[in-house]
């Protein structure tokens, strides 16, 4: 697909704009109305400590019903490296620390929308360091979690956020 041009239609803030875009498909077709939303990439990270227990957070979101467990996160700053974001975001929302990172890989949030870059990270041997100090909007609570509670919570769907539950995954499947 081509992009042929890109129509700003909102942006209220820096987490979000919706722009319209004219598409030449592969066969000469030409769609006028391609919504795309354009939100910043962001790093989520599973992090485990040396004595083998996971960080998890259960925390409420606004679109999800209850409570959730979630791995630590957040959105990369403009011009960010990502794994320098991942680092960051453990410190801030965990107040831990690891020297051992593994890239679990980046994808696309959306694949006709858009929607930004999910990377994820598997960091091992994490450490406390300092207090937390991130500026989250909903209360979190700090699980250390065996891998054991951590896969019985992903099985029985208490991760509710897709991204969550996939880095997860795709961290215990990484582990050995």
């Amino acid at each position: 697909m081509k992009t042929i041009s890109r129509r700003l239609l909102c942006q209220p803030n820096k987490f979000l704009a919706l722009e319209i875009h004219e598409l030449e498909l592969p066969d000469g077709r030409r769609i006028d109305d391609w919504p795309w939303v354009i939100t910043p990439d962001y790093a989520n990270i599973l992090a485990r400590t040396p004595d083998g227990r996971f960080l998890c957070f259960r925390q409420s979101k606004y679109a999800i019903e209850g409570e959730s467990l979630a791995p630590m996160g957040g959105f990369l700053e403009p011009g960010e490296d990502p794994l320098a974001a991942a680092q960051r975001e453990l410190l801030e929302e965990s107040g831990y620390v690891s020297e051992e990172w593994h890239a679990l890989g980046s994808y696309v949030v959306d694949a006709n929308r858009g929607a930004g870059t999910a990377h994820f990270f598997l960091a091992l041997n994490a450490r406390p360091e300092r207090q937390p100090t991130a500026d989250d909007l909903e209360p979190q609570e700090l699980l250390l979690l065996s891998r054991d509670e951590l896969q019985a919570a992903l099985e029985a769907g208490q991760f509710k956020v897709l991204a969550w539950a996939s880095i997860v995954s795709m961290g215990l499947q990484r582990l050995p």
